[in-house]
């Protein structure tokens, strides 16, 4: 009954759309990611590069406060949180309290050693996100195996095309879909290649408080090599006292192609469907309307264009507000931060919604073929282009006069047909044989293609 009373749809309506990202992004995650932070530093700075060694035991025992941390963990952080008033320095009084029960108060002081909050905050938020966009991957590639497979479905099934709303040169209703499926697969090869940097150089960038207590170190390496092996990140060098966000910029941009693309689909996929070219497979139990019965509405790809647009909306802020702090720091940045949960998961509700509505679908052949065969022309194109080759005069014009705006029938384009002076025969019996339907070009080669490139890489 909670869910009832929240605020965001996210977890009330929505709620078990986006389970997957809530012990990531939700307070408890990004809490446990900054004790996972900490203690990973923590155990750097002692064993690895030998400030104070500690045995096997002592290390396990320090490795447990993050591997035992739960939901009861995290209220004690809010709780001390309450005092504070500062998210960070909670979680490292937490941590030094842990020590303490495990009896290793003596190196409780080297907790946040030379840190800036920024430093455990960045790198949680860079974890995060790393794992966030594995589940966004994940649910891409299940829904581009879902219209991949529409394309080998109806790869050989004519469509007339819509150039402008009005009848155009035919295509099949397989290429259709694979044309959306290499624009996700692209953004899919670029979203997979983004890096995720993280930052670890102190309160301003310039490691000031690891250089003055130990002159000798060589920070930036210890600093990389802390990124790079410890949280399996990219190490970015070169910041304020934030990390410039350049890298989630990047992201959130791929992140916004694809809903841009995805919403290009779902308003092609709401078309079709008012147009009847796919009827929706009914559910038992389920209402389309409040008064009118008959209605099957288009309502997962209704859904999915809206989530997506709020998605939008939210990454195009982040996007660029995160590349913005006054000098070295302001602290705008942080709560803006907290919202790309918010984000990832109106992107996974929409994603969702668009896979549901695929699922849904029957291609209704029987009408395609009708229209097809009702609008000859269509043919109007490829008759003109063989009349310039065989040197008819005012190909386009003639072709302009017979059916623009026009319904021609097969007697009349027949007519036309024979009325030309300069084309052979055998080229005549052709054009009188051809039909919408079998003027697709190459679009079944295409998806072929398609599918060959992509087993090439």
């Amino acid at each position: 009954m909670s869910e009832i009373t929240n605020l965001s749809v996210l977890d009330g309506r929505y709620c078990h759309q986006t389970e997957e990202l809530k012990e990531i992004f939700s307070e408890y995650g990004l809490i446990s990611h900054r004790v996972f932070v900490e203690i990973e530093w923590l155990k750097f700075i002692l064993n690895d590069l030998g400030f104070m060694p500690l045995t096997e035991e002592e290390t396990e025992s320090v490795s447990a406060i993050c591997s035992g941390f739960n939901r009861e963990s995290a209220l004690m952080v809010k709780q001390i949180e309450k005092t504070t008033n500062h998210d960070v320095k909670a979680v490292e009084y937490y941590i030094k309290q842990q020590l303490e029960n495990r009896g290793l108060s003596k190196i409780k002081e080297w907790v946040h050693f030379a840190c800036t909050s920024e430093d455990i905050n960045n790198a949680s938020y860079a974890l995060m996100v790393k794992k966030g966009r594995a589940i966004l991957i994940r649910f891409m590639e299940e829904l581009l195996e879902k219209i991949e497979g529409l394309g080998k479905l109806y790869k050989n099934i004519p469509m007339m095309a819509r150039t402008h709303g009005q009848p155009a040169t035919p295509t099949t209703a397989g290429k259709e879909f694979i044309n959306f499926a290499q624009r996700i697969q692209r953004e899919l090869l670029i979203l997979k290649k983004c890096q995720i940097e993280c930052k670890v150089n102190g309160a301003t960038g310039c490691f000031n408080a690891h250089f003055f207590v130990k002159p000798e170190f060589d920070w930036i390496k210890a600093s990389e090599n802390f990124v790079c092996n410890k949280l399996h990140l990219s190490p970015l060098l070169w910041t304020t006292q934030i990390n410039n966000y350049h890298y989630l910029s990047e992201l959130f941009h791929v992140l916004i192609r694809i809903c841009g693309t995805l919403i290009d689909l779902d308003r092609d996929m709401w078309g079709y469907i008012s147009i009847n070219y796919f009827k929706q497979k009914t559910i038992e139990g389920e209402v389309g309307s409040s008064t009118m019965p008959h209605k099957v509405n288009p309502i997962d790809f209704e859904n999915s264009e809206g989530n997506l647009g709020i998605a939008t909306s939210i990454l195009e802020h982040l996007a660029l507000k995160l590349l913005c702090s006054r000098f070295q720091r302001d602290l705008t940045d942080s709560t803006v931060l907290r919202n790309i949960g918010a984000a990832f998961g109106y992107f996974l509700i929409g994603i969702k919604s668009s896979l549901k509505g695929l699922s849904k679908i029957d291609l209704n052949e029987k009408l395609l073929e009708q229209d097809l065969e009702e609008n000859l022309a269509l043919l109007a194109e490829p008759i003109q282009t063989a009349m310039r080759i065989y040197g008819e005069e005012n190909p386009y014009e003639k072709l302009k006069e017979l059916t623009r705006g026009k319904k021609i029938d097969r007697e009349s384009y027949v007519l036309f047909i024979e009325s030309l002076q300069n084309i052979p025969l055998e080229i005549k019996q052709k054009m009188k044989e051809l039909s919408p339907s079998k003027y697709t070009g190459l679009a079944e080669k295409l998806v072929d293609l398609y599918f060959y490139k992509k087993k090439e890489r």
